[in-house]
């Protein structure tokens, strides 16, 4: 089967969309598909067989990571052609034209690379752009992974701004209308979770028969656990911290509430600290400064050895389509405190491999943390159970396969 995938932003450092995309296509290469990837900038890193084809970003945040490559290009006035120029004014103040311009520039390349040979099939990565209804007219059968409505981050950002301005702002930032019109006309939506496809039947009013969930896969040959000391009272959170949807905030507030005299110390793996604002001023105002480290960017090696020398993993998040740093931590035998926010029941198991917590609920969260940190044999039992729940529902090679039998449900019943 020749697949293509469209990926309009595939950093391996924004959610878990990086790792979706290699991981999958790592595997369909495996089963031996020709697979290929369209992408937008930050790149993501592909598999080898993988064939990737990049394609220019004219958004604000692109200049911003790379203001001098982004000036001095061969042909400057690409920046005043109508598409770019509205990219690049718009993205300022909303991520929708960042989607839509990718998905038209990803048009003009898919028929580029059909003049080869056609795909059987395309599959988009959540941009759900307009241009994708244009591969529809042109009889291009189509799926996308849906990991959870954007309309759950604007719901979350516009209810932790500050004020009404930054209220206004969180509001226009995130797509209103155009993912679900494109959703609901697709010829089949993945989702990684239930959790994610009752919100995507809920927020884009899509019938459930058009949804097949297929759980995220975790590399448990790679997050494993490691003959290496802990760290005595060391938590660690992996995410982007500036989502609120991700609940770091809450996290700190937890922190807070475990008092100066507690021994406990937290590591965010996230962006390089200058990078970031919720976190550094969060912690600067509850004085913790003392207790909470900023890691920066680190390699896929570097995560896993935090993972096996930290004490606990904690997911503070209000919401999640699946929870990538929940799973990847249980297969390095760590346990978790974490929410029962969206889909996080589904990979960790109450009592079990983690304690769960009501979302927005800090004083409960400080209270899973101290009963995991005053009881190592617990920690141990759940770590334990973790990396077996990991080993039996979570891999990538099953997730390809599932995949692969939605790509044939949809071409089947076209041929139908």
């Amino acid at each position: 089967m020749r697949i293509c995938f469209l990926m309009y932003h595939g950093s391996m450092y924004s959610g878990g969309q990086g790792v979706y995309i290699y991981c999958l296509t790592r595997e369909l290469t495996r089963l031996g598909h020709e697979v290929h990837v369209i992408a937008g900038p930050p790149y993501p890193t592909m598999a080898p067989g993988v064939q990737i084809h990049r394609l220019e970003s004219f958004s604000w945040f692109h200049y911003l990571e790379n203001r001098r490559d982004f000036v001095l290009r061969p042909n400057p006035w690409q920046l005043f052609y109508p598409l770019n120029l509205l990219e690049f004014a718009a993205t300022r103040v909303s991520v929708s034209s960042l989607m839509l311009a990718f998905s038209l520039r990803a048009v003009a390349k898919l028929l580029e690379l059909s003049r080869e040979r056609r795909f059987d099939i395309v599959h988009d990565n959540q941009g759900l752009g307009l241009g994708l209804l244009l591969m529809k007219s042109a009889g291009t059968p189509l799926v996308a992974t849906i990991h959870h409505p954007l309309s759950i981050d604007r719901r979350n950002a516009v209810a932790q701004a500050r004020g009404p301005i930054e209220k206004a702002r969180r509001l226009i930032y995130y797509p209103l209308f155009m993912q679900e019109f494109v959703a609901r006309r697709l010829d089949k939506i993945i989702t990684v979770s239930e959790a994610s496809a009752r919100m995507v039947e809920l927020a884009f009013n899509v019938r459930r028969d058009q949804m097949r969930v297929i759980h995220n896969g975790i590399d448990a040959d790679v997050f494993q656990p490691l003959p290496i000391s802990k760290d005595p009272n060391s938590v660690i959170y992996v995410g982007n911290s500036e989502d609120r949807t991700k609940g770091a905030a809450y996290l700190l507030q937890a922190f807070r509430l475990l008092g100066d005299t507690s021994p406990y110390r937290l590591t965010f793996v996230d962006r390089p600290q200058e990078e970031l604002k919720l976190a550094p001023r969060l912690v600067q105002r509850y004085g913790l400064s003392g207790r909470v480290r900023f890691t920066g960017r680190i390699t896929t090696d570097q995560l896993v050895r935090h993972y096996n020398r930290a004490e606990m993993l904690v997911c503070p998040s209000l919401y999640e389509g699946f929870g990538l740093p929940a799973g990847e931590a249980m297969a390095c035998g760590l346990p978790v405190a974490a929410t029962t926010g969206g889909a996080l029941p589904e990979v960790v198991e109450d009592g079990v491999t983690g304690i769960l917590v009501p979302p927005r609920n800090a004083p409960a969260l400080a209270e899973a943390m101290r009963t995991l940190m005053g009881d190592p044999d617990l920690r141990r039992r759940m770590g334990q159970a973790g990396r077996e729940r990991v080993l039996e529902r979570f891999s990538w090679p099953k997730a390809a396969l599932r995949t692969e039998a939605v790509y044939r449900e949809v071409l089947g019943g076209r041929s139908a």
